[in-house]
């Protein structure tokens, strides 16, 4: 995620505004908001890009092939900013299709993630599931080879449950080499499972469409969390639900700035006495580069 925050961010200093871009680069309001000062546009289709020799950048989450094809067309000057993460399913997804595999993609109907991954094959390739009851409902001829690949930013748990369906009814499924699920991600859930059973409250720091974030939610409520929520900004915290407690947990999403995990802190610090103890469960230590177009800048 802050690597397509920074593909806008070297774009805008070296190309000078505007930039454009297709979707919310990450499921960030702030991020966006600020990026808009700076001189970001961003739109939801090519169509509403006027012809440009500005660049035009895709989001972190992904897109479907007909999009940088519709590019190519218009002679657009394209930045692809997906997530290498995401690129790693879609190629896992090609490499399926051409050994003659039927796959399933295990995520949320709608994400612009899913829409990018179904997108990278033809009409019927590809078969959505959202939940265990979705895989028993699947019918194939008999004899289909099948693969699955999922969603990156979904809960750990609530994958392996699913992932546990489609192998029990599918034995001969074949699954990724690798983990799909963001390693941000997991670490991220990771950390609250062990630090909500030991707080009164827990803020995940987020927005409400970003789906990392939610899964965050849900994973302290069911670790046992009793009070919960999902913040963008401090004047967004319900004091009423938070005003009377004595231990907080603080998470964020993985495309939530640190500074908005600060001014949640912030907020809190004006009220109590606060001491501040890190958690961490994994040291993410990964460095995807910029895309090509951008290196020489961000080196000079």
């Amino acid at each position: 995620m802050v690597r397509a925050i920074d593909v806008v961010e070297e774009a805008l200093k070296k190309y000078g505004a505007p930039v454009y871009v297709r979707h919310e680069i990450v499921h960030n309001r702030f991020v966006v908001d600020s990026l808009k000062r700076k001189g970001a546009i961003f739109v939801d289709e090519l169509d509403e890009i006027p012809q440009t020799t500005a660049p035009v950048i895709f989001s972190a989450h992904g897109v479907p092939k007909s999009v940088p094809e519709a590019a190519g067309q218009r002679q657009l000057f394209a930045i692809d900013a997906t997530c290498p993460l995401v690129t790693k399913v879609h190629r896992e997804a090609e490499i399926h299709h051409k050994r003659g595999r039927t796959i399933i993609l295990v995520g949320h109907e709608g994400h612009p993630e899913v829409v990018g991954t179904m997108g990278q094959l033809p009409a019927g390739a590809v078969h959505l599931v959202e939940t265990e009851a979705d895989v028993a409902k699947l019918a194939f001829p008999p004899g289909t080879s099948l693969a699955f690949v999922t969603q990156t930013t979904l809960s750990v748990d609530d994958t392996a449950a699913i992932v546990a369906a489609l192998k029990a009814r599918f034995p001969e499924i074949a699954a990724p080499h690798k983990e799909d699920i963001c390693y941000a991600t997991t670490n991220r859930q990771e950390a609250v499972k062990r630090v909500a059973p030991l707080v009164e409250a827990l803020i995940v720091v987020g927005s409400p469409n970003s789906s990392n974030s939610q899964r965050l939610r849900e994973v302290a409520e069911r670790a046992g969390c009793a009070k919960t929520a999902l913040v963008l900004r401090a004047d967004e915290i319900d004091w009423a639900v938070f005003g009377d407690i004595r231990s907080l947990g603080i998470t964020a999403g993985a495309s939530a700035p640190e500074v908005l995990v600060e001014e949640i802190i912030d907020a809190f610090a004006q009220r109590f006495e606060v001491r501040v103890e890190t958690v961490s469960t994994a040291d993410e230590s990964v460095f995807f580069p910029l895309p090509r177009q951008l290196r020489e800048a961000a080196t000079a």
